[in-house]
């Protein structure tokens, strides 16, 4: 009998504290997606006020804070872009998307670094790579240009807004 309520409750304490995350540091994955990387230095920024009204106006987003914590990409030569780190909240835990920009502004490419809630409500690989390759005039708009997910709208709505976030960031801050 003690048996079996131990297995219960160390099952429930298991379930109760997953936490789905990438299994690759923010290095592999900037670097699986730009040639030629040399340096990524890890900064920070602190948004303005005037800043900080200009990227939640141009993002169309509510944006809670103005820390942001980014990644100067390079070769030995050149700057290749940057990437913004998004934590949002989904339900009621934290999701934290990387978002990279080359220097044109392409959104190259999005990839969840931590995700606090559920497994089932991570969008799959199909749907994220909607977001590779955007463009500046991309809206990232749920339900306009990116399809809603059935059972994880809440979980779409959040990444695409943290997009809108991070390219606002790009274009008022970074650029």
């Amino acid at each position: 009998m003690k048996q079996i309520f131990f297995t219960l409750l160390l099952g429930t304490l298991l379930s109760q504290s997953s936490v789905a995350s990438s299994k690759a540091s923010v290095d592999e994955v900037i670097k699986s997606s730009f040639t030629g990387v040399s340096t990524i230095d890890p900064k920070q920024i602190i948004l303005t006020k005037k800043q900080f009204s200009q990227v939640q106006s141009r993002a169309k987003a509510a944006v809670r804070t103005k820390v942001y914590r980014y990644y100067d990409i390079k070769s030995k030569n050149e700057r290749l872009g940057y990437a913004v780190l998004i934590a949002r909240k989904v339900r009621g835990k934290k999701a934290t998307v990387l978002y990279a920009f080359d220097n044109c502004g392409t959104l190259k490419f999005t990839e969840i670094m931590a995700f606090g809630e559920p497994p089932e409500y991570i969008p799959n690989k199909t749907w994220m790579s909607q977001l590779q390759d955007k463009d500046a005039s991309a809206t990232l708009t749920v339900g306009k240009d990116i399809p809603t997910i059935s059972g994880s709208t809440l979980s779409a709505r959040s990444i695409t807004e943290g997009a809108r976030v991070a390219r606002a960031i790009y274009e008022i801050v970074l650029k």
